[in-house]
């Protein structure tokens, strides 16, 4: 249980408040994350970290010299959003590029991947990894779709040692690369992990039994076993590790036994003794290895282990200097730097796009469905969450309430400056991608701007320009997530609403009457979602656990809809 917080919603707030305050001398804080403390020099390249919080001391406790430039910290357990990725990029980087590096989640990589596009066009010579380390979350074939778990530090580590030793950016990005290439990782769950806030763990683990191939976001794990002794789940392991040795490696390993933050040091080196002696037996040479924890997930009871197969360059940078938070070795040696400068968020100069007389009864009317939407999104966080946790990882309630309550606040200070509806949607979505990050945050923000554009800011929109916005909005989340039909995320309420709702028009129909009916319609195809087996996202590696329940994207922007037609039934009254 995560007991000790002060209001559930600012949870991550709170905490990075007092990690910059004990940490200050190695980092500080800008917007959207931490950086080091001092200047990144002339000619290093800078090396990014990030992801959602929750993964202590992954991503903010490895910022400082020998490791990481810079972290970008997301709410727990969701990806940043793509605005806090670019900032922390821009404050990182020096004069020599940047190299960004995350787990491979649709959030992250989506997020993390329009980020680098956004430094690109500023001139900055930006790349973007995605760590792949996870053999339980797809197979062998089929490496890419892999997740990033605690390989993830091998890979962190490994790239920013690359920088640290003057490598340009292309050979940092190589490092960083045949690093992921070379780590494989395998977990177990004893015991699910609890948000801040909640009253239950996001899964539960049967009496007797441990959940093979977890997430570090608190997902169950892909299969249930009988808990083993600590020897026993030591060889099981291994065994999944190095069945899934690289072709061409050697026989020199780096090897992390991690602990995902409630199984003791104690337990962790119980099972490191037999996992040693296997080793050994295997003919491997482990080069010092990690025993602890270093990438966790909350609360979360159970462990992973990890495997680098070393090369020559990968052996030296593995055992190279580093002094930061969480994580120290050898002994730095640097020129004195200059510390670094205060670094705030810039300031707002996008122009508001004026509404006439009626462009701004339309714009008021857009911005209170917003507003109703965002408390309705309160009312329903419990139960989105629950839905979420099924297969995923539990968040999806919390980052609709954080992004619905930044887009209200920005479409009613949109609003008030004069804006019409484009101007009102436009500022509701930036600012919905930007505070609730992860993906529905960054696909609902592209939506709302899609048909923001389509509208305009002039006059009242009629039956034809509200279905054409709308197709917008439908095409842009399609293109930008790269979904189809049948996938089970939110897409599949959103098209059969968009279509039901268009033939109607085409009937001759008005477009409120329209989407009443319509609504119904994406009521049941969010429903109807329990029957299908999710093909993308965290909920994939748990297909069958997710069979029977609906995917809480689908459901979310049903309910958002309906929220809509009970406005439109209010108004015609």
């Amino acid at each position: 249980m995560t007991r000790l917080f002060n209001d559930p919603a600012t949870f991550t707030e709170d905490m990075l408040a007092g990690f910059l305050d004990a940490n200050a001398h190695y980092v500080t804080g800008v917007p959207g994350g931490v950086v080091r403390a001092t200047e990144t020099p002339s000619g290093k390249v800078a090396v990014v970290v990030g992801g959602g919080s929750g993964h202590y001391p992954a991503f903010c406790g490895v910022v400082g010299p020998g490791f990481a430039d810079g972290a970008v910290v997301g709410n727990i357990f969701t990806s940043p959003s793509t605005q806090e990725a670019a900032a922390v990029a821009r404050a990182a980087h020096g004069d020599a590029g940047v190299l960004l590096i995350t787990g491979n989640y649709a959030g992250d990589v989506m997020n993390f991947g329009l980020a680098v596009a956004q430094l690109q066009s500023e001139g900055i010579d930006a790349r973007y990894l995605a760590v792949t380390d996870d053999i339980a979350s797809a197979s062998a074939d089929d490496i890419a779709k892999r997740r990033g778990i605690a390989g993830d530090f091998t890979v962190f580590r490994c790239a920013s040692a690359a920088a640290e030793e003057g490598r340009d950016i292309a050979g940092v990005e190589s490092v960083a690369r045949k690093s992921n290439d070379r780590t494989r990782t395998l977990g177990v769950a004893f015991d699910g992990c609890t948000m801040p806030g909640a009253d239950r763990p996001l899964f539960t683990v049967d009496a007797g039994t441990m959940d093979l191939g977890l997430g570090i976001h608190g997902e169950p794990g892909v299969s249930s076993h009988i808990m083993p002794t600590a020897a026993e789940l030591a060889e099981l392991l291994v065994t999944g590790v190095l069945a899934e040795k690289p072709a061409g490696t050697g026989n020199r390993i780096a090897v992390i036994l991690n602990g995902l933050g409630r199984t003791k040091y104690e337990e962790l080196f119980v099972v490191w003794k037999t996992v040693a002696a296997l080793l050994t037996k295997a003919g491997y040479t482990v080069v010092q290895p990690e025993v602890g924890e270093l990438v966790t997930s909350l609360d979360m009871a159970g462990c992973s282990l990890t495997v680098m197969w070393l090369d020559d360059e990968l052996e030296r940078l593995w055992t190279s200097p580093a002094d930061t938070p969480a994580y120290r070795k050898g002994q730095i040696t640097t020129a004195e730097a200059k510390t670094r400068a205060t670094v705030t968020a810039p300031a707002a100069t996008a122009q508001i796009g004026q509404a006439d007389t009626a462009g701004a009864v339309a714009a008021q009317l857009v911005a209170q469905g917003i507003s109703a939407i965002a408390a309705q999104m309160v009312a329903a966080e419990a139960e989105l969450g629950r839905i979420d946790a099924v297969a995923g990882d539990g968040d999806h309630g919390r980052g609709m309430v954080k992004g619905t309550r930044a887009a209200d606040t920005a479409a009613a200070s949109a609003l008030a400056q004069g804006g019409g509806t484009q101007a009102v949607l436009t500022a509701a979505g930036d600012a919905w991608a930007a505070k609730a990050g992860g993906t529905s945050g960054v696909l609902w923000g592209a939506a709302l701007a899609a048909a923001g554009r389509r509208l305009g800011n002039l006059g009242i929109p009629g039956d034809r320009e509200v279905t054409d916005a709308l197709r917008a909005g439908h095409d842009a989340l399609m293109s930008l997530g790269g979904a189809q039909p049948g996938d089970k995320t939110m897409l599949d309420a959103l098209a059969p609403f968009v279509s039901a709702l268009s033939s109607a028009v085409e009937g001759g129909t008005d477009w409120r009457t329209a989407w009443l009916a319509a609504a119904e319609v994406a009521e049941k195809a969010a429903a109807d979602t329990a029957e299908l087996r999710p093909r993308v996202g965290r909920a994939r590696p748990l297909a069958e656990r997710s069979v029977g329940t609906p995917d809480a994207g689908a459901i979310s922007l049903a309910m958002c809809i309906h929220t809509v037609a009970d406005l439109i039934e209010e108004h015609t009254k």
